[in-house]
């Protein structure tokens, strides 16, 4: 099992979503940034690591939100999500072939990555004020 950490980065009551590369194993299928921990690495620690690799910005997680575990044909999921701010930098992505600021109501019109769809149920359900 893999371990993933994803942020839900808020920004003036939008959210962060990232689409994946043509190249990756989840070609073109959008997803909340993140990524895998390191040995030893706690998912806060995952994340801001990996919005700095990702994005070149500073985030501050703020709390757990919700997990999610998938079996992909390539590896089994398990994915962590995290409510986070943006503290520092403008978004330059590095792994990414484009991103968008959306509404919790836009999420439904991506297609996502299936360990994500989880994560998009629940912020839909609970109606999140971000």
């Amino acid at each position: 099992m893999i371990k993933v950490a994803a942020a839900i980065l808020v920004k003036d009551g939008r959210i962060l979503i990232a689409k994946r590369l043509p190249s990756d194993k989840l070609a073109n299928k959008w997803e909340f940034p993140g990524g895998k921990l390191k040995p030893g690495e706690s998912p806060e620690e995952c994340l801001r690591r990996e919005m700095q690799e990702e994005f070149q910005v500073e985030v501050s997680v703020e709390r757990f939100f919700c997990d999610s575990r998938y079996r992909y044909e390539h590896a089994d999921i398990y994915l962590m999500a995290y409510i986070a701010r943006l503290i520092k930098g403008e978004l330059v992505p590095t792994c990414h072939a484009e991103y968008r600021w959306v509404t919790v109501d836009e999420l439904v019109k991506y297609d996502f990555a299936p360990a994500d769809k989880p994560v998009v149920a629940k912020l839909r359900a609970e109606r999140v004020i971000l």
